[in-house]
């Protein structure tokens, strides 16, 4: 491939191809199905979708509002028709024409919220979770408690992960007035606040926003929170240019209707502008937003120029890095970018991207799967927003609209495979893509510790176990926190492996801040073991609607089982990235670890085996323990540990490239 030239004749097969596929006349209209779909996988690979014939029902039908609001392109009107499986032009599963309905994402949300209810509408779920929240129950309870324990969750929008120490407090604040009285720092760098009831939802959102953050986007069919690694490094350029068009994603691609103001702010601006808009201003994003290069990226809807009426297919995930630092898992996202400087080091030179990753799968269902991103090249700085524009619209208009659970763009890149994928991006953004610029060797870091900044001042990692920032009898994480924000005036960033840094730290306050971590019952990185540092779990149950059974609160004890085999083994110096999940859908990025567990039922996991121990381009494998008992932990990894210890060919041969290198059969044959 040499670029758009080159291509045009896989291009033209491939439209035309297409248009007898389509048999393409115009917009149509949508309808939902009564059909039930299912996804497979064809004898070729691709995803498919199998129909089966349901119980006869009058087709519910809604015209295509394109021609009403102005929309020239989208998920009905492709600007660039391409051959596959579905065509989302006649039928799209029902989410897609809720939110078609939802009068760009505010209906039936905002008459639910002015009812006396204590829980919301079926539709209203779907569209809260733009607004960054999903509704919730409490399924340790049973019968009329259970049926009066919804409450909410809400997911804060924190470009970077950074938590300036006033959003900190007003958080701290929050939960202990609104919610469970504690927060918790998910796999993509942010916070939820759990246990908000709906009558209290508006009085928190609005809370959030007037402190300089939001809610919007950290959930939904749009782009999520956007992530980097968590350093503050002033005077290295590489990561600050990382952070700055981080921010500037965000700003980019987030929703650009009024609901949220609507709903939540009584139709006022929020007393505080977004702290992350600080150092974007130079971009103009607005105006890139709706710039129109005429190739099909632009909607025509006067409101959503690059999402339209009905946004994205399915969430849609963005992170950015540089060269040889992975610890944002950079191959699980829609889009990774990688900064690329010029040699000087100081001139942003452009980014290499990779798309098509992704966690999410479901238990025995082959069409789904965890995907780790393919290369899809380099792009100069002054293309850039260009071509992340284009990669969005070829997921908004060849998404699949039809079976939800093939919606992820890692889907379309797999169908298409990445280089008819490329092309298409290239007919939508007008310029071909260029080859992937060679990068050093990645490097799962995370930050924990102490480093220096280069200002003068410091950074220190603190580990925090899941993600739950809390108090207990022996560890008062979240008041400690509490008091080194107010007396020190620090910020923090949150991390992809669910702990935190706090940044600005005077050198003459080192004593003392760790002193005070000390007082409260929080080790330092080197009291914290190896295995524990490395392990994340996403929340599971109690609050969970999708958990089989539990993770967060059962990995500290994983943890030790694990570390109680490697010393039992004589290797107690190994250790190795492990997660735990409560469910297949992957929120805490199992397929990505060295080992996992993947909640299959109660007290039950499906173990995976295999994944990089730097997070580099490829998922681990399944391997045929489907329902292993959480009891058994221990007599089932013993084999697989003594297998490791006595074939890897050097000393430091990880436990994730052993697995992958001798294959999971041939684990699974050691094992017998």
């Amino acid at each position: 491939r040499t670029g758009c030239a080159a291509s045009r004749n896989v291009r033209t097969i491939a439209m035309l191809t297409a248009a007898v596929a389509f048999a393409w006349t115009g917009p149509a209209p949508l309808r939902v199905s009564t059909r039930r779909h299912r996804p497979a996988v064809m004898d070729d690979g691709l995803v498919a979708d199998v129909v089966e014939d349901g119980p006869p029902a009058p087709l519910e039908v809604i015209q295509d509002m394109s021609t009403d609001i102005g929309q020239k392109f989208g998920p009905t009107a492709p600007a660039h028709p391409w051959a596959k499986p579905w065509t989302n032009l006649y039928e799209q599963e029902a989410v897609q024409l809720v939110k078609a309905r939802s009068q760009l994402l505010k209906q039936p949300l905002k008459d639910d919220m002015a009812n006396d209810e204590i829980f919301v509408s079926k539709d209203s779920i779907h569209i809260l979770k733009h607004h960054g929240s999903y509704m919730q129950q409490d399924r340790s309870l049973k019968g009329k408690d259970k049926a009066q324990s919804y409450q909410f969750m809400l997911r804060l929008k924190v470009p970077c992960g950074e938590i300036p120490g006033p959003l900190y407090a007003e958080l701290d604040d929050i939960s202990n007035k609104w919610g469970h009285g504690d927060l918790r720092a998910t796999t993509r760098q942010a916070f939820q606040l759990h246990g908000v009831l709906k009558s209290n939802l508006k009085d928190v959102i609005q809370a959030i926003a007037n402190i300089g953050s939001n809610t919007y986007g950290g959930c939904g069919d749009i782009s999520r929170n956007v992530m980097t690694p968590p350093v503050h490094f002033p005077n290295n350029k590489a990561y600050v240019y990382c952070q700055q068009y981080s921010r500037a994603m965000a700003d980019l691609f987030k929703p650009m209707t009024d609901a949220f103001v609507e709903l939540w702010l009584d139709g006022e601006k929020a007393h505080s502008v977004e702290y992350w808009q600080r150092d974007i201003g130079e971009f103009d994003l607005d105006k890139v937003r709706s710039h129109d290069n005429g190739n099909g990226i632009i909607t025509g809807h006067p409101v959503e120029p690059l999402y339209g009426l009905t946004y994205l297919p399915k969430k849609f995930k963005i992170a950015f890095t540089v060269p040889g630092d992975n610890g944002v898992d950079l191959y699980i996202n829609d889009i990774g970018c990688v900064v690329i400087m010029e040699p000087d080091g100081e001139t942003l030179k452009g980014f290499n991207l990779v798309v098509g990753g992704g966690m999410g799968r479901t238990h025995k269902k082959e069409a789904t799967f965890a995907r780790a991103a393919d290369h899809l090249g380099f792009v100069k700085k002054a293309d850039f927003f260009e071509a992340m524009k284009a990669i969005l619209a070829v997921q908004r208009d060849h998404g699949n609209r039809e079976v939800r659970a093939s919606a992820r763009l890692k889907y379309l890149v797999h169908t298409l495979g990445i280089d008819s994928f490329r092309t298409l991006v290239e007919d939508y953004h007008g310029k071909a893509i260029e080859p992937w610029a060679p990068l050093p060797p990645w490097k799962y870091l995370d930050w924990m510790g102490w480093h220096e900044q280069g200002d003068g001042k410091l950074m220190l990692g603190i580990n925090v176990v899941s993600g739950r920032i809390s108090d207990t009898a022996e560890v008062r994480l979240k008041t400690c926190l509490r008091v080194l924000v107010d007396r020190y005036d620090l910020d923090m960033i949150l991390t992809a492996s669910q702990s935190l840094v706090l940044r600005n730290i005077a050198p003459a306050d080192r004593m003392t801040v760790e002193s005070t971590l000390k007082e409260h019952g929080i080790k330092m990185i080197d009291e914290v073991d190896a295995i524990t540092r490395k392990s994340i779990a996403c929340p599971a149950f109690p609050l969970c609607g999708l958990a089989m059974t539990e993770a967060e609160r059962v990995q500290p004890d994983i943890n030790a089982k694990l570390n109680a085999v490697l010393r039992k083994l004589g290797m107690a110096n190994d250790d190795f990235v492990t997660r735990t999940t409560g469910c297949p859908n992957g929120c805490a990025r199992p397929y990505m670890a060295e080992i996992a567990f993947v909640g299959s039922g109660p007290n039950a996991y499906q173990l995976w085996l295999g994944g990089s121990p730097d997070q580099a381009g490829r998922t681990g494998q399944p391997t045929s323990l489907f329902k292993m008992k959480y009891d058994d932990l221990e007599d089932t990894v013993e084999p697989i540990f003594t297998m490791w210890k006595t074939q890897r060919l050097t000393a430091d041969e990880a436990l994730g490239d052993f697995c992958h290198r001798v294959s999971i059969p041939a684990v699974e044959k050691y094992m017998e």
